[in-house]
């Protein structure tokens, strides 16, 4: 299934190779998405110029300083995405702290040493350094916009000089939407500036992210109006915000716009509609999409070579040129869709095209093999990271810690952990997360503890999921103090939820804690937080605790904290009062439920119905089966068999008979636990042909019919000395091997019924060998056949096992022996005196029943004892 991951070095360099790879248009872009396949396109391995078939990065490649050329070296210096875009070079007006110098920038403005604003030095702080990238005048503009609201006076110096590149900076730099939209207005309000569709494109996407779709729609129109053709990446921006803003239908809106203009989508466009539907969990259609558009780029390409020919490749990206980060979509969508081979065959193409995987591309294939258990895969995916240099980061540890830990193999994931940390790279939130959960479910306290500390002296914050995740670990290490404390440590830092509060109820709750899940209960009142969330999982704790009262009156209390019940309080309290046999209480609040208007099934019904049952008080759950109906509560199949067994159990065979009638009626289907309820009912009333109707439709069922029922048809059968169908329902029991020892008894009773002694015998013999002559039932039926055929020996050793086995015999047994004994000479009035002398004292009783029997059959007497 899974592609092997055989990264061969030669397949990362083109040299001594006669393919030529195509050089992609790709069209005009805002500048994040330039920016994203700029950085794309210099991880693409090429050929160097001195055909050493040393292989780099565009952004690798050593550039000769002033300093350097003339003595050979060469330094690495980082390519920046924007060059001065003017024909002359602005002067710097910024020293090396990105300060405005005075006197500079034609000497028209001059920025006030005071700053008051605290937000403008912490935007200072943060951009300058990425401002002063820029050169020219920009970093100066930037600060100026910042620092002064007035557009008129900020932007004074460089009136009538800022080129469209310039503009294009000052648009995208903008933090706020309203101040980029009103720096916008002021370049149309001033006539001098020429808005083209890359300002439209950038103002689009920063309105897009701020979800304001009235703006958009009014951009649109005017674009429209003024004559301003959208491109390639104006559908990209409006089908990529749509989607992020969750209105996936307006955003392949725009994409059916963008067909009907004729137009295909670029690249990063095909890339935007395959993460929407990927986020959808659309993967057929993100599938779909990605090879029509690549089908449809091979016919393109294919149109530009000088043959004409329009020969297919088949492979799946065969001579479709495309960026490392949309080779990552494409594996990351395709193991997202759960297609690990897929997966692995565009990870493959994708070396084979010569695309150096980045950090992004092993990332996702680490996760998508670790989700698939392919540990070996995950194995060789880490070595090719080291041999290619790609360094991993943060999200590589995470996702082979999270790997790890779901493998239960926790030592390794501490291990990824410490050699997380002396790569240098500090592990973020979902890192601690993640192994905290992972010591916390498996009790390691120590561990835990140390971790916590870890975050503490980093100053990171604990969530409150880990928060309540580590209560459940003190608990369940029986340190209930430590438990508090920890519990106490966030309560009093007044910023705990209501959710965290019911979860740490719970946690105490669900061990029977039901004093420290009141007291965190009564801090979440003191921390006015209470929820019905809280009532909840408190009324929880009570019923496990079997605190039965106090669930009932803080249910009760529940509208002095203004607080409504929902159908998770009442089906709460209903089936722990339901399920500790208290029906009566059960039902008020049933009732009080229905009135609320929060019933809208049966089973809390069946609940209170069966709790009834129980206690023998079966008018009472009639007439509550009665007031189901009145309410318009449909009945199901449980309720039905509910009723049907405890009518029939009862020998109220017309009542059982009735709710059959009733479940028929409805319309209900059948099921295996109904059908085994009316096999039990009709053999109790001895309906045979119903009872035959019913075996057949439940063994046409996948289940079959279970043992019980088969046993059931066994009996009804020796009842109407039916030999044959009873034994083919026993050699099937046995075939199975499902038979057990009521099935055995009651294939036996039908031989003794019948005089069929030997076969009788075969059957007890059996009963003995596999050691399932274990119930008085069965005890009886053994003992009656040999006592009936004279085989007095047997009747002893039997009764004496029977005894050694602590089982109490009854009548029944009694009735057997002293047919032994009558038959031995044994006069009535002495077995009479034995039944007696049994009742009055067993342990004596039985005593004086062995000796006799062992002096009738002249043996010695048994020492059961």
């Amino acid at each position: 299934m899974f592609v092997k991951l055989q990264l061969d070095p030669g397949c990362l360099s083109l040299l001594g190779s006669t393919k030529i790879v195509p050089n992609i248009g790709i069209s005009v872009s805002p500048l994040e998405k330039l920016e994203a396949i700029s950085k794309d396109r210099k991880q693409r391995v090429i050929k160097t110029p001195d055909a050493e078939g040393f292989k780099k990065r565009f952004s690798e490649f050593p550039r000769p300083s002033r300093d350097t050329a003339s003595s050979g070296r060469r330094e690495f210096k980082k390519q920046s995405l924007v060059e001065n875009p003017g024909t002359e070079r602005r002067a710097n007006c910024w020293d090396s702290g990105g300060v405005l110098k005075e006197n500079e920038g034609n000497g028209k403005f001059r920025r006030s040493s005071t700053r008051q604003d605290v937000v403008v030095k912490k935007v200072h702080t943060k951009c300058s350094t990425k401002w002063g990238s820029y050169g020219g005048c920009i970093p100066a503009i930037l600060q100026a916009l910042v620092e002064v609201k007035d557009l008129d006076k900020a932007l004074q110096p460089w009136e009538g000089n800022l080129n469209n590149k310039e503009r294009s900076i000052i648009l995208k730099e903008q933090v706020s939407w309203e101040r980029a939209l009103e720096i916008f207005d002021w370049f149309k309000s001033k006539g001098c500036y020429e808005l083209n569709v890359i300002h439209y494109n950038i103002m689009l996407r920063k309105l897009g992210k701020a979800r304001k779709w009235s703006y958009i729609e009014g951009l649109w129109d005017e674009m429209k109006a003024k004559g301003i053709a959208p491109i390639n990446s104006t559908y990209g921006t409006l089908i990529d915000v749509y989607s992020k803003g969750g209105l996936k239908e307006k955003a392949l809106l725009w994409l059916a716009r963008m067909n009907k203009q004729g137009m295909v989508p670029d690249e990063v466009t095909m890339g935007i509609v395959v993460q929407l539907y990927k986020k959808a969990g659309e993967f057929q259609k993100a599938e779909g999409f990605f090879k029509k558009w690549s089908l449809g780029e091979q016919l393109r390409q294919k149109s530009k070579t000088l043959n004409g020919s329009t020969k297919m490749e088949t492979g799946l990206l065969s001579h479709v040129c495309l960026s490392s980060h949309t080779y990552n979509t494409l594996i990351d969508t395709y193991g997202k869709a759960g297609q690990l081979k897929e997966a692995s065959k565009v990870f493959a193409e994708m070396l084979t095209e010569g695309i150096a995987p980045t950090t992004v591309t092993f990332n996702t294939m680490i996760h998508i093999c670790g989700n698939h258990g392919q540990i070996e895969e995950v194995t060789s995916l880490i070595q090719k990271m080291e041999e290619l240099r790609c360094p991993p980061d943060t999200r590589t540890y995470n996702i082979l810690i999270s790997f790890h830990v779901k493998r239960d193999d926790i030592n390794m994931a501490t291990k990824y952990f410490k050699k997380m940390k002396e790569a240098y790279l500090e592990p973020d939130p979902v890192t601690y997360r993640t192994l905290l959960y992972a010591y916390s479910i498996r009790h390691m306290v120590s561990e835990a503890e140390d971790l916590v500390s870890e975050m503490d002296h980093r100053g990171l914050e604990i969530d409150e999921f880990t928060q309540s995740a580590l209560t459940r670990m003190f608990i369940e290490s029986e340190n209930l103090e430590k438990s508090w404390l920890w519990f106490k440590r966030f309560h009093l830092t007044g910023r705990m939820s209501s959710e965290c509060y019911s979860a740490n109820i719970d946690a105490y709750g669900e061990h029977g804690l039901v004093s420290e899940a009141e007291n965190v209960f009564y801090s979440c009142q003191e921390a006015k937080k209470l929820t019905v969330r809280d009532f909840n999982v408190m009324i929880k704790a009570y019923g496990v605790g079997k605190c039965y009262q106090k669930a009932c009156l803080l249910f009760d209390s529940m509208e002095n904290h203004d607080v409504v019940p929902d159908k998770c309080t009442y089906s709460s309290l209903i089936q722990i009062l339901a399920g500790a046999g208290m029906p009566h209480e059960a039902n008020s609040y049933l009732m009080k439920m229905q009135n609320s208007g929060l019933v809208s099934d049966c089973p809390l019904y069946c609940a209170v119905i069966s709790s009834f049952i129980k206690l023998g008080k079966l008018k009472m759950a009639e007439e509550l089966y009665k007031e189901m109906v009145r309410f318009g509560v449909k009945p199901d199949v449980l309720v039905f068999g509910i009723l049907m067994n405890a009518f029939a159990d009862a020998g109220c065979v017309k009542e059982a008979l009735g709710y059959v009638d009733e479940m028929k009626k409805s319309g209900l289907p059948l099921n295996t636990v109904i059908y085994n309820s009316l096999i039990k009912l009709y053999t109790k009333v001895g309906f045979l042909k119903e009872a035959q109707d019913t075996y057949e439709l439940l063994s046409s069922e996948e289940e079959g019919p279970a043992t019980y029922s088969s046993n059931c048809m066994i009996d009804l059968y020796t009842s109407q000395s039916m030999v044959e169908p009873a034994e083919e329902i026993f050699e099937r029991l046995k075939r199975k091997g499902a038979a057990n020892e009521f099935t055995f008894a009651m294939i036996l009773c039908l031989y003794k019924k019948l005089g069929r002694f030997d076969e009788a015998f075969v059957i007890a013999k059996q009963m003995k060998e596999l050691g399932i002559l274990t119930e008085l039932l069965s005890y009886n039926h053994v003992l009656g056949l040999y006592a009936v055929c004279g085989r007095y020996k047997e009747v002893l050793a039997t009764f004496t096992e029977m005894m050694k086995a602590s089982v109490q015999p009854d009548d029944s047994t009694f009735e057997s022996l002293g047919i032994v004994l009558v038959r031995s000479g044994v006069s009535r009035q002495a077995v009479g005196k034995l039944e007696v002398m049994t009742k009055k004292n067993a342990q004596v009783g039985l005593q004086k029943w062995v000796s006799a029997l062992s002096s009738v059959v002249q043996v010695d007497d048994f020492d059961y004892l």
